[in-house]
Order: structure tokens, then C-alpha cells, then sequence
């Protein structure tokens, strides 16, 4: 009955978290239904332009390799318009020179898709096969209408093989830039790789429109020019010359005529990237003046007429373009401000994203563990009475069932009956051993067969024991559940607030940091700031690392010491494998405080194994902590009681869950690991590196002792070890440690080694007095040996001690400024 409550409990949580969920995203999802589908139809349109443009293309007046090239990849990507897409392909082939183009083109399409449905036929389709097959079905066609035409030659036969290469390489190209236009694209992160082949795919889209006048000016000229004018202004003087050299390469293979063309562009994107700092009217002003010049060089004065006013038009439709699609163009070229504010803005919807879920998870998660506690808590005030009711009505069916008094005792003298049985009841759970003697006079007149009932509660005695062993085990179960589900919460919840607390734009801080080490001759490959909080300053940065200089420690820490305003240190150094020379170095915050420790333990007997087990480890918040473990007993099993109460409490609190509750979770899987008896000390000092503020987690251990020049103080706590009571009070004992000050941590082995006639505290703080070592491992072997040579070389008991000792940090190099260097302005923090 339990087991359904509780599962109802779980099921009622999830599924009122699901319908929350599932409700929200229904809604996102209408909302952004009709404003997707009229992007995806302007898109579409574009789409089949573009493959009516692609389908008239040739080049050398007999290769058309677009257009299978272009319908191979619509088939993969956008496969709703396969039809019309081969339909404007053969519509746009009409309008080509030769007059044997579309057919070729159609039966190439359709040898490409008989060869991909024979592949999907053997489950073997795949979009890297596109390429392959494009080739396979542009060669064959080919080479089959040679044969059928009986032209097959050497010549006839190598230009096949060449218009297939085309294809099998615009198929790559493609494949790259299409998805761009097909909206299936995740980001707008593109390599300078995939930039190019959209340049390809553009330049090879108004190859279509070759031939094609008005009046005087030739339209791919004027869509030309237009294509450096926008990129000249998105990604500069280098962008905008390889667009020319790209644009001006293509037409010229698709009109032998204009291959001056190519030079042109490629000075006129030049010098109109040079002027991208202006407005639109420099860049305009700058192809303007790089074509004229040029043309003036290159042609007659009617072409220098017509390319004029070929360039005016492009300018015209370069000034009437909207803001909108220049932005959007920027988006994908690496570098330019909107691409990396693209990349910004989808890193922050991700971030918010997974805040968001990681919050929904919190949420869930504390749901359960109320639903834990609801369920003991509610079944706990009435389980002792139903027990006991049980338990009478059981002894009354197996011994009063046939008794000929039945009617008399139950019916007549109830109360009585039942009083006498529930004192009867308390003897047995009292002395398990009773015999008729033990029985009151008063039930042996009252009962005819007092030593048959005795018997029977005797067995349903146990029977109940053994039942509550197991009861209590369940409950302790659901409790460390619900412990460890509030605790899981607790750290989700903590996480959720930290990558929200990341999401804050660092980018001037980066470029003022770039600009200091630049100036002082370093070569800066990258800076990343991942946080300027402070006492918890992050920065990343790749720099090239020459050997024999430690340009890191002596420069660029002392550096940020000055920019941050705080004392920076290496956290870490490691060389780039892809890039031999780089580094990546993190920098971090110097702590205030250094711990050093040392350690020193001998096993009983002198022994190899000893039940004492001890850690030092910093958690990676700020915080050092020092870790000492006795488990019951010697040996083997002592040792691993203790070490796994060490490592569990270290897992907990790296994972950044509150200390009492890391304590409470290790004593309830301490007890639920185990039917025996066993149980472990656990003595712990967390140290706050930044203003060493110690606290003390003291469960079961011997006091700890704190040396302060000549001064001897302890540190105590009374509370039972861990793996004994189900719930412990965990008392946490805060010190404020200074600099200079030493941290002695004991088992019982040693703090019990001068007997229980000495006053323990006071002879160890006389000896803890009497010992003058400054280093911790020193200060460690010392104590141990002392407390050896006490007892004359015996060892009777596991001994470990372990030493810290807290020492203001001092930063190895100080801090400098640089002429005309301004201290960082940190952000706020995002609550």
C-alpha cells in the first residue's frame, strides 16, 4: 500500500511537470507556425529561381555541369521541391544556346534518380554519395549520346570526363552553401571554406543570365558588380577582391569575351573593401573608381560608356538593397561584428535554454523529495498503533480462537483482557527469555492457558522484530532518498544561477586586455574571459610560447594583476597540439591564503594497512579542504569503512552540496551498506583560501588543535560517529584562522597514546608546544615519533596525524603598468 502511495505521489509530479512542458512548447509552437511557413515559401521561391538561372548556365559553350550538380542537392535537402526543381532546371535549359542542352539535362536528372532509388533499394543511400552518383549519371549520359551520335572521339571523350569533374565538384560546393538558402543550418558559424563555395554558387547563379541585355548594359556585369558591392561592405578589401576574382574567373568561362572582367572586379572589390569603414556611398565611390580606371585601360570608349552605366545600375540596386539583408549576409561571414553578435545571441538562447531546464529539473527533483518525506511523515503517528493492533489481534486468533473462555474474556471483560495482554505484551519485549514463572498472578487467573498464549506471543514477538528491522530499513531508505534528492536539487539549482551568471558580455574586457599585451610585443592569438568576478577572475588566452622564457608568470600575470585590480596567478599551462608554438595558459585568481600540508600515520603493530584514512584536496570553489577518517577497528575492514566515508564526503562537496547534509548522507549510506555494527569518525577543515575561515565538521573525532605562535588552542565537538543513529545533529564549528597559523588534525591513536591517567588535552598541547618545526611534513613526524618513543617503540593503535599550515599568499612577481593602461571595468553580476 505504501509502495502505491508513493509511486502515485511520483507519477502525480512527473505528469504535472510534463503537462506544464508539453503546454509551453504547443504554445511556442502555434506561435511560430505561421511566421516559419512564410519564410520557408520566400525561400522556396528563391530557391526555384535560382535553379531556372542555374539550368541556362553553361560554360566554354558546351558544358552545363549546374545543373545536375544543384537538382542532386535539392534532392537531399530540400526534397518537397525535387519536382518543381527539375521542372525550372529543364524551363531555364530551353533558354540556352544549344538546342541538344535540355535534353541532355533531363536525362541526366533521371539517370541520377534511378541510381539513388536503386542505392535507398539496398540501404545504402547517403548525402556523401551525392557527389559519386551526380558523376556517374553526367558521364554516362554523355558518353551514351556520343555513341548514339557515333562523335565518340578523344576529344568528344574528354570534355565528358571534364563536364562530369565539374559536376562531381559544384555537388561539393553546393553541398556547402545551400543550406544557407534551405534555412537548415543551426547557426551562423561559417568557415572561410563554406564563404567561398557561396560565393561560387552566387557567381555560378548569374553565369544563367549571360546574354541577357538592356539597352546597352549586360545584366551578369551589373549582378557582378552588385555581388562585390555587398560583400565589399560586409567583410572588406580581402572579401571583396576574392569575390571579384571568383565572379570574374566564372563568366569568363562562360563567355570568353569578358575574361578582362576578372581583373576588373577584382581591383573594383579592392578598393571598395578599403572604403567599408565610410558609408555605402564610399564603397559605392570605390568600385566606381576601380572599374572605370580600368576600363579606361582595357576598352574603347563605348565600353568604357557601357561599363559605367553597368556600374551605376549595380550602385543603384546596392543603395536600394534594405539594411536587412546586408545584416543578414554579415551573419555568416567570419569576423564581422554581426556574426559574432549571431553567435552570441545562439550561445545566450542555448544558455538560457539549459538554465531553464536545469531549473525545470530542480523543480522536479525537490517535488520528489517532498513526496518522500510526505509519505513517512504521514504514515509515521499511526504505524506504532496499527503495529500494535496487529500484533494483539494475531495472538488472540492463534491461542484464543479455540478456547472455551473466548466469549467470557473477549466479549464480557474486554478491557481487562486487552490490559492484561498489553502488560503481557511489554514483559515479552522486555526479556525475550520469559518463562511461566515471569507470568503475573493476575493473568493466570484471568487466562486457563496462560503458557500456550505466552508461547504465541513469544513467536509473533519475533515475527514483529523482524518485521520493524526491515520497516526501518525502508524508512531509512526513503529518508536518504529524499535527503539526497533535496541535496541533488540544491546543486542543480546552484548550477542553473552559474551559467546564467556566464551569460555576460566580456568583449570589451577582452579586446582592453588584447591591446595591453599587444603593446608590450606579445603575439596574442586569442583571449577568452570566462568570468571577472571578483575573487573568481577566468581568463584564457593562446598566445605563441617561445621556450626558455616564462612570459606568462614574469609578464602577462603581472599584467592582469594591474588591469583586474587583483592578484592574478598561472592556474594552468598546456601546449596545442594542432599548432606547434601556441599555448592555451589560464589565468586565475591568487588565492589570499596557501595551504600546506603533511602527513604522518603508522597501522597497529606496525602493520601495512591502517584503518585511518585521510584526504587533502582543494573542492575548486575557493575552498581547502583537509579530510581524517577512523574506521571501527584494525585492519582491512577499518580501512575500508573509513576510505569510503572520505570519498563519498569529498564527492559531495565537490559537487557543491551543504556540508551537514554531505555529513547526514554518508551516515545514512553507512548504515544502509551494511547489517553490522560499523561505523567511522569523520574530522573535517574546510579552509577558505580567501579569508581563511575554517570550519569544522567533527563527527565522532578526537579535538583538533590550532597552533598560533606560542599559543595551543582546541577545537571540539561532541557528536556519535557516523554509521551508528539514523539522524545526527551535525554541529559545525567555525574558526577564523591567521596567517601563520598551524592545523594539527588526530585519530585516537595518538590523541589517547599518554593513557587515562593523564590529562589528555593538556599533555598533547605541551607537546604540540614543545615542537618547533616550520614545515607541516617535519611538524608530523615529529608528533608521531614522540608519541611512539612514549610508549617505547609500541604501536597499540592505528596513528595518523595530519598538518596544515595557512600562509598569506605572496605573489612571485609584482605588478606593473603600462603608459596609457586603464584599469578594467568589471560587469555587473546577473542575479
Amino acid at each position: 500500500m505504501q509502495k502505491r502511495q508513493m509511486f502515485s505521489g511520483l507519477n502525480h509530479v512527473w505528469s504535472g511537470w510534463t503537462h506544464r512542458v508539453r503546454q509551453g512548447a504547443l504554445g511556442a509552437i502555434a506561435q511560430n507556425r505561421l511566421v516559419q511557413s512564410l519564410i520557408a515559401r520566400r525561400w522556396s521561391i528563391l530557391l526555384l529561381m535560382m535553379a531556372f538561372l542555374l539550368g541556362r548556365a553553361m560554360i566554354l559553350d558546351q558544358l552545363a555541369p549546374f545543373a545536375v550538380a544543384y537538382f542532386a542537392v535539392m534532392y537531399f535537402l530540400r526534397r518537397e521541391l525535387l519536382f518543381w526543381t527539375g521542372v525550372f532546371v529543364a524551363a531555364g535549359s530551353l533558354f540556352s544556346a544549344d538546342p541538344m542542352h535540355t535534353g541532355y539535362i533531363v536525362a541526366e536528372m533521371i539517370v541520377f534518380v534511378l541510381i539513388q532509388k536503386g542505392v535507398e533499394r539496398f540501404e545504402r543511400s547517403d548525402i556523401s554519395y551525392a557527389p559519386l552518383i551526380v558523376f556517374t549519371s553526367t558521364f554516362f549520359v554523355q558518353l551514351f549520346s556520343h555513341l548514339a551520335a557515333t562523335k565518340l572521339s578523344w576529344y568528344t571523350l574528354t570534355m565528358s570526363g571534364v563536364g562530369a569533374l565539374l559536376s562531381l565538384i559544384l555537388t561539393h560546393i553546393f553541398l556547402q552553401a545551400i543550406p544557407v538558402f534551405t534555412l537548415s543550418r543551426k547557426n551562423y558559424n561559417l568557415k572561410h571554406e563554406e564563404v567561398i563555395c557561396l560565393i561560387i554558387l552566387l557567381a555560378s547563379v548569374m553565369t544563367g543570365t549571360v546574354g541577357w541585355l538592356i539597352g546597352p548594359v549586360t545584366l551578369e556585369h551589373v549582378l557582378s558588380r552588385y555581388l562585390i558591392l555587398l560583400f565589399a561592405l560586409v567583410g572588406g578589401a580581402p572579401l571583396g577582391a576574392s569575390v571579384g576574382v571568383i565572379s570574374g574567373l566564372i563568366l569568363s568561362l562562360a563567355n570568353s569575351s569578358a575574361i578582362y572582367q576578372m581583373s576588373l572586379l577584382a581591383f573594383a572589390g579592392m578598393l571598395a573593401g578599403l572604403l567599408r569603414e565610410g558609408s555605402r556611398m564610399a564603397v559605392a565611390l570605390g568600385m566606381l573608381l576601380g572599374s572605370s580606371i580600368l576600363s579606361v585601360y582595357l576598352g574603347n570608349q563605348s565600353e568604357v560608356l557601357n561599363s559605367t552605366w553597368e556600374s551605376v545600375a549595380a550602385v543603384a540596386l546596392f543603395l536600394l538593397t534594405p539594411r536587412s539583408v546586408t545584416q543578414m549576409l554579415a551573419k555568416y561571414v567570419p569576423g564581422t561584428q554581426e556574426n559574432l553578435k549571431s553567435q552570441q545571441d545562439y550561445a545566450r538562447r542555448v544558455r538560457d535554454v539549459t538554465a531553464n531546464r536545469v531549473e525545470q529539473f530542480s523543480e522536479v527533483f525537490k517535488q520528489l523529495s517532498r513526496s518522500f518525506k510526505q509519505i513517512t511523515a504521514d504514515s509515521a503517528p499511526l504505524r506504532r498503533e496499527e503495529e500494535v493492533g496487529h500484533f494483539m489481534n494475531s495472538v488472540a486468533e492463534k491461542s484464543c480462537g479455540s478456547c472455551w473462555k473466548r466469549k467470557q474474556c473477549w466479549d464480557d471483560k474486554f478491557y481487562q483482557t486487552y490490559k492484561y495482554m498489553t502488560d503481557m505484551m511489554t514483559e515479552v519485549e522486555l526479556r525475550e527469555d520469559m518463562t511461566r514463572k515471569d507470568i503475573q498472578p493476575e493473568w493466570k487467573k484471568h487466562c486457563v492457558k496462560p503458557d500456550q498464549v505466552l508461547e504465541v506471543m513469544k513467536q509473533q514477538y519475533a515475527l514483529y522484530k523482524h518485521d520493524q528491522h526491515w520497516k526501518k530499513q525502508i524508512y531509512d531508505s526513503r529518508q536518504l532518498v529524499a535527503e539526497q534528492l533535496s541535496g541533488v536539487s540544491q546543486v542543480m539549482e546552484d548550477l542553473a544561477k552559474e551559467i546564467k551568471r556566464e551569460g555576460q558580455e566580456l568583449f570589451m574586457q577582452e579586446e582592453q586586455i588584447r591591446s595591453a599585451l599587444e603593446e608590450l610585443g606579445l603575439s596574442i592569438h586569442s583571449i577568452d574571459v570566462i568570468s571577472l568576478d571578483e575573487g573568481n577572475v577566468e581568463i584564457e588566452i593562446v598566445h605563441q610560447y617561445t621556450r626558455g622564457f616564462d612570459e606568462c608568470r614574469k609578464i602577462i600575470a603581472p599584467l592582469l594583476s594591474e588591469i583586474v585590480g587583483e592578484h592574478i596567478a598561472v592556474k594552468s599551462e598546456e601546449s596545442l597540439e594542432r599548432k606547434e608554438g601556441y599555448s592555451t595558459v589560464v589565468f586565475a585568481s591568487a588565492k589570499e591564503y596557501e595551504v600546506e600540508t603533511g602527513i604522518a600515520g603508522a597501522a597497529k603493530g606496525g602493520d601495512l594497512l591502517s584503518g585511518d584514512s585521510f584526504s587533502t584536496i582543494e573542492l575548486g570553489n575557493g575552498k581547502f579542504a583537509v579530510a581524517l577518517s577512523d574506521g571501527m577497528g584494525n585492519g582491512e575492514r577499518a580501512r575500508a569503512e573509513s576510505s569510503t566515508a572520505l570519498s563519498i564526503l569529498q564527492q559531495l562537496l565537490q559537487s557543491g552540496m551543504d556540508e551537514k547534509l554531505a555529513i547526514k548522507s554518508v551516515n545514512s549510506v553507512l548504515m544502509l551498506r551494511s547489517s553490522d555494527e560499523v561505523y567511522a569518525t569523520v574530522d573535517v577543515a574546510l579552509i577558505d583560501q580567501y579569508t581563511a575561515q575554517t570550519t569544522f565538521l567533527k563527527i565522532g573525532s578526537t579535538p583538533s588543535f590550532i597552533k598560533r605562535g606560542s599559543e595551543v588552542f582546541p577545537v571540539t565537538a561532541n557528536n556519535l560517529p557516523v554509521g551508528i543513529l539514523a539522524d545526527i545533529d551535525v554541529d559545525l564549528v567555525s574558526v577564523q584562522l591567521e596567517h601563520g597559523d598551524t592545523l594539527i588534525m588526530m585519530t585516537d591513536g595518538i590523541y589517547d597514546a599518554p593513557g587515562h591517567a593523564v590529562n589528555k588535552e593538556m599533555w598533547m598541547k605541551r607537546m604540540i608546544t614543545e615542537i618547533e618545526a616550520d614545515s607541516p611534513q617535519d611538524f608530523a613526524d615529529i608528533l608521531l615519533e614522540r608519541v611512539v618513543r612514549y610508549h617505547h617503540g609500541e604501536i597499540y593503535d592505528d596513528m595518523t596525524v595530519v598538518v596544515a599550515r595557512v600562509d598569506k599568499f605572496q605573489p612571485e612577481w609584482a605588478t606593473f603598468s603600462w603608459p596609457g593602461m586603464e584599469r578594467i571595468e568589471r560587469p555587473r553580476t546577473v542575479s
